[in-house]
Formats: structure tokens, C-alpha cells, sequence
């Protein structure tokens, strides 16, 4: 991964907005609450590609780039990375949009693992 590229990695994955309740002291959002949408949008992709339940087991490599502001349009991409018998390592990029229409800009970047669950909770082979 790389925080000077100039256009993201992997397929959109989710897009959400950047609001005033999800800001830290100095009025930028949370870095907490990026990682929770980079961890939802890994979940997704884990999912699909394990054609069922995942759960998040680790996060490897997380690294804030810039922050969020108010206002922007976070995009999170991703993509799987590495795929073992049970688990799966998806690889996520989150961008914003400044300002909803503003200027694109890499913000974090992160390895998510996640592992394929069965109906009772145990570690399945990834379908």
C-alpha cells in the first residue's frame, strides 16, 4: 500500500458522511470511528468471499494518513488480499471527498484478517 497515489485500490465498498457527532476534541473525526467503517466495508467483502459469516480477528498495518473533517464524504475501497484455509486478509484504502465535492485525498490504510465461521461460531474453510 501506498499513501502517495493519486486514484484508490480495489472496488468501492462503502460510502458514508462525515458528521459533527463522530469528532474528536480538536473537531476532526474520531480515528476510532473510520476504523469502524473500514472494518464494516472488510465485512462485506470477507463475507462474499467466504459465501457466509466472518468475524473480524485482527488488524494489521493500520496507518492514519490525514484526517477526516467534517462534511466529507469518507469512500472506502477494498480488495482480498491474502486467502488461508480459514482466513482472509483484506486489504482497505478509506478516501474522502473534502467537503462532499472537494478534492480526493487517501486518509488511511489498513490490513483487515478475517476468518470464515460456520453456523455454531467455529472456523470454517473459506468457500
Amino acid at each position: 500500500m501506498n499513501d502517495t497515489q493519486t486514484t484508490p485500490h480495489g472496488d468501492i465498498i462503502l460510502r458514508t458522511l462525515a458528521m459533527p457527532k463522530d469528532t474528536n476534541t480538536s473537531g476532526d473525526i474520531f480515528g476510532g470511528w473510520v476504523m469502524s467503517q473500514m472494518d464494516i466495508a472488510g465485512g462485506i467483502i470477507a463475507g462474499e468471499r467466504a459465501k457466509g459469516r466472518v468475524a473480524t480477528v485482527a488488524v494489521d498495518a493500520m496507518k492514519f494518513i490525514q484526517p477526516v473533517k467534517v462534511g466529507d464524504v469518507l469512500c472506502v475501497y477494498g480488495r482480498v488480499g491474502r486467502v488461508g484455509t480459514t482466513s482472509m486478509a483484506i486489504e482497505l484504502e478509506a478516501w474522502v471527498n473534502r467537503d462532499r465535492l472537494g478534492e480526493r485525498q487517501k486518509v488511511t490504510e489498513g490490513v483487515f484478517v478475517f476468518v470464515a465461521l460456520d453456523e455454531d461460531g467455529k472456523p470454517v474453510a473459506v468457500g
